[in-house]
């Protein structure tokens, strides 16, 4: 019985192949034949080199690099530079910097783990640096934004007008040493005006003074709740509990006491005034 049952699935799929051969058979036949018609060689110019799709690939490089165009093309690839690049200038022009290293400082002086998560503290850190530069986008939005949109200023009119706004908050916050610092690497001499130091060179000083400022508040907030964590591990050393991890222990004080006085208000009202 069992060979017989063998031999019938065996004949079963034999005729399963061979009804599928047959049925597949002149579909790959009638393919072919269109692919071998279609694949023949079409008559091309020398001067013409097209794809599949019908551009015109040498022709469109050829007036790409005509001298007629070839200053719109290097404005279109300074272009999708600049938006690539866009998001690095926007986080580091900004107080994002600042807010979201202390954020993350806070969070690491809880011992929270991930709590809040990476997204949480990424949004609240980018509503709060839109909050504070506020203000400087609506300065460039009237002063270059909206006339370069009406025809009154060139692309190097608008840019230069735009910039002014973020060099005088970055102004602000730079701090002297971090400035001073990077005027000598640069090999310039001491600026008598705001106008002497370059954009390329405040940048950087305004990143490292955001750092510095970030890093000072972050030993702030860590020593309230070290404290708590110093008692914490004394009192489970002298009831004997050294198995026992403080972290564990404190961790519910910690909250209680940043819940209590409020911390969050506290943390984040004071980096938006530090702005002001």
């Amino acid at each position: 019985m069992r060979e017989r049952r063998e031999n019938r699935e065996k004949g079963f799929i034999e005729r399963r192949i061979s009804f599928t051969i047959r049925r597949a058979f002149p579909i790959v036949i009638i393919l072919s034949i269109f692919i071998c018609f279609n694949a023949s060689p079409q008559p091309t110019s020398q001067n013409a080199l097209r794809n599949p799709l019908g551009v015109d690939i040498v022709g469109s490089a050829e007036r790409a690099i005509a001298p007629e165009n070839l200053s719109t093309t290097l404005t279109l690839v300074f272009l999708i530079t600049a938006i690539s690049l866009a998001p690095a200038f926007l986080v580091l022009t900004t107080s994002f910097t600042r807010i979201i290293v202390v954020l993350s400082f806070l969070r690491q002086a809880l011992a929270t783990q991930q709590t809040p998560p990476n997204q949480v503290l990424i949004g609240l850190a980018l509503f709060l640096t839109l909050f504070i530069m506020m203000p400087t986008y609506e300065r460039v939005n009237r002063e270059a934004i909206q006339p370069y949109i009406r025809g009154e200023l060139n692309q190097q009119e608008a840019f230069g007008r735009a910039i002014i706004p973020i060099r005088e908050f970055m102004f602000k916050q730079v701090k002297t040493q971090e400035l001073k610092m990077m005027m000598e690497i640069s090999g310039r001499g001491r600026p008598n005006t705001p106008e002497d130091v370059p954009t390329h060179v405040l940048i950087p000083a305004f990143i490292l003074s955001e750092l510095k400022t970030a890093f000072m508040i972050g030993f702030l907030l860590y020593i309230p709740f070290l404290i708590i964590d110093m008692v914490v591990a004394s009192s489970l050393m002298a009831m004997g509990m050294m198995m026992l991890p403080p972290i564990f222990v404190s961790l519910p004080f910690k909250l209680i006491l940043f819940v209590l006085v409020d911390g969050w208000n506290l943390v984040i009202g004071n980096l938006v005034r530090s702005y002001q």
